[in-house]
């Protein structure tokens, strides 16, 4: 049976070092076959506001079918200042927000959903991102899978030449979270 993770990368960036992470592991992870990778675009997404729940956006229908669809979702997330980036932040407020507005019994589109976290920053790791995204995500009731997932420092090369490179141990950080993440799926 074909698995469907989808990714959400917590940058805008079109070359940000979680974007091109997140190409490593889609690599790793086809490896096993029989597994669906998307990746969650979500530029569109307008600021949670609960004046605007009603009719809900466009933009929030599509995601919320999207994190439907999915059997897991690994996010790949920077550290902005200590803290989870404002873009992500404002996605996991909408996909936290009821099913139907106002009717707190109606579900929500991430609860229940299988996440992985993974972050690529400076000498920190992304290590209070990660530790934040995870205290978030049990209070949205998802099922987070490898605890505050793993941390990667890019060099200062990375951060002139806006090119991510991973060493040997890296990869092997990245493949066990894959096949653990896997496994839970």
């Amino acid at each position: 049976m074909t698995k469907k993770v989808l990714f959400i990368i917590g940058s805008l960036r079109k070359k940000s070092f979680n974007r091109q992470l997140a190409a490593k592991c889609r690599e790793i992870l086809e490896k096993s076959g029989n597994i669906e990778i998307t990746e969650l675009g979500f530029s569109d997404v307008p600021f949670m506001n609960q004046d605007s729940e009603t009719p809900v956006p466009a933009s929030i229908s599509r995601i919320r079918a999207e994190v439907a669809a999915a059997d897991g979702i690994w996010i790949f997330t920077p550290e902005y200042n200590y803290a989870i980036p404002g873009v992500l932040k404002n996605l996991l407020d909408w996909l936290s927000r009821p099913l139907v507005p106002g009717d707190f019994t109606s579900g929500t589109a991430i609860a229940g959903k299988k996440v992985t976290i993974s972050g690529v920053g400076g000498k920190n790791a992304t290590k209070n991102v990660r530790a934040d995204l995870k205290k978030l995500l049990d209070f949205i009731k998802t099922e987070v899978i490898c605890g505050e997932g793993n941390g990667f420092a890019a060099d200062g090369t990375a951060f002139q030449t806006d090119v991510l490179t991973l060493n040997e141990n890296d990869l092997s950080v990245l493949e066990k979270q894959a096949e653990e993440f896997m496994k839970a799926l």
